[in-house]
């Protein structure tokens, strides 16, 4: 009896000590995560101190770390003025947003006739079709792009946004195929029981469940075509549809030596993507969090 209680007891012992140690690896890795995080953070929130000091230094102080001497709030007047921004901004949020609308009314509709025909050899080499154009580099399309919207007289807003639409396919296809095909398909077919078509199916039931998939798609394609250069730079063809990367280029030319009204327009240019994320976090978030319980 009384080897048995020792033996228990050294049991509860031996268990408590490797508890222990568990628990203190847990700490060790806790910590190296955190120091990592801190370290990581760094590469962002010094680049971004930087572009605040700058924008409101003089242009004898641009270049350096410490803060402005005077607080230049006038370089942000001046940036506004220079680039025209009520103007570009306008653009620059018209073919956003056409290009999030186009994206999630087509794309989602292709990933789920892509998913629900999986089995299907021609789907099958559409959807590894796709997967493929994402790595073919866009310097070697440029050229024949620009020929062609500029034949199709597209070389305007609206071909924008068809080329954000198309461009995004592949990713977009990517990251929503595997979500459809997790929905179970008894739902449609019940749907199909009462006398449901393809298109009510999708409407009513697939596309209400992609939300999370859905905010994912349209906060990548609304980041892309806010921050792009290099597409409306070979695209569009009237000034008067410059977006806000294209307008900023008058500070490598004609403003090169002025980096602080350059980083005031860089922060202009910023603020729009923050102030919608700050407002639409809880949708983002809750979006995200349905599809992890889902």
């Amino acid at each position: 009896m009384s080897s048995a209680i020792t033996t228990s007891g050294a049991a509860q012992r031996s268990g408590g000590s490797s508890r222990k140690r568990r628990r203190s690896k847990y700490h060790r890795i806790n910590w190296w995560l955190t120091a990592v995080i801190a370290v990581c953070s760094l590469t962002v929130l010094v680049p971004l101190y930087f572009t605040f000091a700058t924008a409101l230094k003089t242009p004898a102080e641009a270049g350096t770390f410490s803060l402005p001497t005077t607080w230049e709030w006038g370089n942000f007047v001046e940036a506004w003025n220079t680039v025209n921004y009520p103007r570009v901004a306008l653009n620059s949020a018209i073919v956003t947003v056409g290009a999030v609308l186009l994206t999630l009314l087509t794309n989602t509709f292709v990933a789920y006739a892509v998913a629900r025909n999986m089995d299907k050899r021609w789907f099958r080499f559409c959807y590894f079709f796709f997967i493929a154009a994402m790595f073919v580099p866009f310097t070697v399309i440029m050229l024949p792009i620009a020929k062609e919207t500029g034949f199709l007289h597209l070389d305007n807003k609206i071909g924008l946004m068809i080329l954000y639409m198309i461009f995004g396919l592949g990713t977009n296809l990517f990251i929503a195929v595997g979500f459809i095909r997790s929905i179970p398909i008894s739902l449609e077919e019940a749907a199909r029981v009462d006398g449901a078509g393809t298109w009510r199916i999708f409407w009513t039931i697939i596309f209400p469940l992609m939300g999370p998939i859905n905010s994912t798609i349209a906060i990548i394609t609304c980041l892309w075509a806010w921050n792009d250069f290099l597409l409306p730079l070979i695209m569009l063809s009237d000034s008067s549809d410059q977006t806000i990367p294209l307008a900023q280029y008058v500070f490598q030319s004609q403003f090169t030596a002025n980096y602080p009204v350059a980083f005031s327009s860089y922060l202009m240019a910023m603020a729009p993507v923050l102030i919608v994320y700050v407002f639409a976090q809880k949708w983002v978030i809750g979006g995200v969090m349905r599809g992890a319980v889902k």
